[in-house]
C-alpha cells in the first residue's frame, strides 16, 4: 500500500511540476470563488472561440508533426546551408516563422529537437544553449505577428474583435525589430564553420499530407472569422477521430485548462471593486510597460486575460503582452519548453543556461521596451 501511495505522490508532482502554470491558475480560480461565489455571470467568463480555436489549431499541427511533416520541412531547409551560421538562422528563422503558422509553443516542440539533431551530429554542441534561446526568443516574437501565433493574440483578438489588418500593423514595428535584433544577434554569435547534416531518406504520405493541409487551413479560416468556430468543433474532431486518434490526445489540454481556469480568476478578479480600481489606475499610467512588467511574475496568456478586464486600449496591451514574453523563465510558457528541452540534454549545465538565456532575453526585453515607449 505504501509503494502505491509512493508512486502516486511522484506521478502527482511530475505533473504538477509539468503543469505549473495550469495548477497555479486553478488554485487562483478556487480562491477567488470563495470572494465571489459561483453565480450565473461566470457562463459569461469564457471565451469560447478562443477555446475552440486554439484546439482546432493544437489538433491539427499535433496530426501534421505525426506525419513528421515539419521536421521534414524544417530538415530540408537547414541541410541547403553548409556553415554553422546559416545552420543556426536557419534553425532560428524557422521556429520564428513556424510560431507564425503554428503557435510558439507547438513550433519550439516541433524545431527544438531538430536543433538538438543537427548540432549534436555535427559536432557543434557548444552552440546549444545559443540556439535553444535564440529559438525560444523567435518563438516567443515572431508569433506575434499573427493573431494565432501566440495563445495570448488569439485571445485579445477575440475579445476586442480587432480587424485583421489593424491587428498586423499593430504588431509589424515590434515583429519587425526583432527580426533585425535575433539575425545579428546570430550572425555576431556564430562563427561561419563548415558542416554537413547526414542525408536520411523520408517520405510524407500524401493522402494524410493533403487532408490535413485541408483542415489547418479550415483551422486559419475560422480564425479569422470567415465560417462561425462551432464548424471546426465538429468537423475537425471527427475527421481526426478516424484519421488519426494519436493527435486529439497529443492536443495541450493543459493549455486549454488555464485559460479556462484563468478566465475564471480575471473574471472574478474584474468584479473585486478595489482589485478593479487598482488595476485600471496602473492601466491608465502606462499599458504598454505595466503589461511588460505583469508578463515577467504571471506569464503572458495570464497577463492578457487579467489585464483585458480592466482597459479598452488593446493596442498597448496587445503589444506589451508579446513582447513581454522575453525575460523571466515564467514570462512565457514556451521558455518553459524551452529550458525543459535543454536541461533534459544537458542535465549539468542548468545554471548556464539560466546565466545565458537571461542576459539575452533581458537585453531584447529592455531593447523592445525602449523602443516601443518612444514610438
Amino acid at each position: 500500500m505504501s509503494e502505491q501511495k509512493t508512486k502516486l505522490t511522484l506521478r502527482i508532482t511530475a505533473f504538477v511540476k509539468k503543469n505549473a502554470v495550469m495548477c497555479i491558475a486553478l488554485l487562483a480560480a478556487i480562491i477567488t470563488s470563495f470572494i465571489i461565489p459561483v453565480d450565473e455571470e461566470y457562463l459569461g467568463y469564457f471565451d469560447y472561440k478562443t477555446l475552440t480555436c486554439l484546439f482546432c489549431v493544437l489538433a491539427v499541427v499535433c496530426a501534421l508533426k505525426n506525419i513528421q511533416f515539419f521536421y521534414m520541412l524544417a530538415r530540408r531547409v537547414v541541410q541547403l546551408f553548409k556553415n554553422a551560421r546559416m545552420s543556426v538562422l536557419a534553425l532560428v528563422y524557422i521556429t520564428f516563422i513556424g510560431s507564425m503558422l503554428i503557435a510558439n509553443d507547438m513550433a519550439l516542440l516541433t524545431f527544438l529537437p531538430l536543433g538538438y539533431l543537427v548540432l549534436t551530429t555535427t559536432g557543434k554542441e557548444k552552440y546549444m544553449a545559443f540556439t535553444f534561446i535564440m529559438q525560444n526568443i523567435a518563438a516567443n516574437l515572431g508569433g506575434m505577428l499573427t493573431p494565432f501565433g501566440n495563445p495570448q493574440n488569439l485571445y485579445l483578438y477575440t475579445k476586442f474583435n480587432i480587424p485583421n489588418m489593424e491587428f498586423m500593423s499593430i504588431m509589424l514595428l515590434p515583429f519587425v525589430i526583432s527580426i533585425v535584433i535575433i539575425t545579428l544577434c546570430c550572425i555576431i554569435f556564430v562563427k561561419p564553420e563548415n558542416l554537413e547534416l547526414e542525408d536520411v531518406k523520408l517520405r510524407l504520405n500524401p493522402m494524410r499530407t493533403f487532408i490535413y493541409m485541408i483542415l489547418f487551413a479550415l483551422s486559419i479560416i475560422i480564425v479569422f472569422r470567415v465560417i462561425p468556430y462551432w464548424i471546426g468543433l465538429v468537423i475537425i474532431p471527427v475527421v481526426l477521430l478516424f484519421m488519426d486518434r494519436k493527435a486529439l490526445r497529443m492536443v495541450d489540454y493543459p493549455l486549454l485548462f488555464t485559460f479556462v481556469f484563468f478566465f475564471i480568476f480575471s473574471g472574478n478578479m474584474a468584479r473585486i471593486d478595489v482589485v478593479r480600481n487598482f488595476f485600471s489606475y496602473l492601466l491608465d499610467k502606462s499599458t504598454l510597460l505595466f503589461s511588460v512588467i505583469s508578463c515577467q511574475f504571471i506569464s503572458n496568456v495570464p497577463s492578457a486575460i487579467l489585464l483585458s478586464q480592466f482597459i479598452s486600449n488593446y493596442p498597448d496591451l496587445l503589444v506589451g503582452v508579446n513582447i513581454g514574453g522575453v525575460g523571466t523563465l515564467i514570462a512565457s510558457l514556451a521558455s518553459l519548453i524551452t529550458f525543459r528541452e535543454y536541461v533534459k540534454n544537458n542535465p549539468g549545465k542548468t545554471m548556464y543556461y539560466i546565466g545565458m538565456f537571461s542576459a539575452f532575453n533581458f537585453s531584447f526585453l529592455i531593447s523592445l521596451t525602449a523602443i516601443m515607449m518612444i514610438f
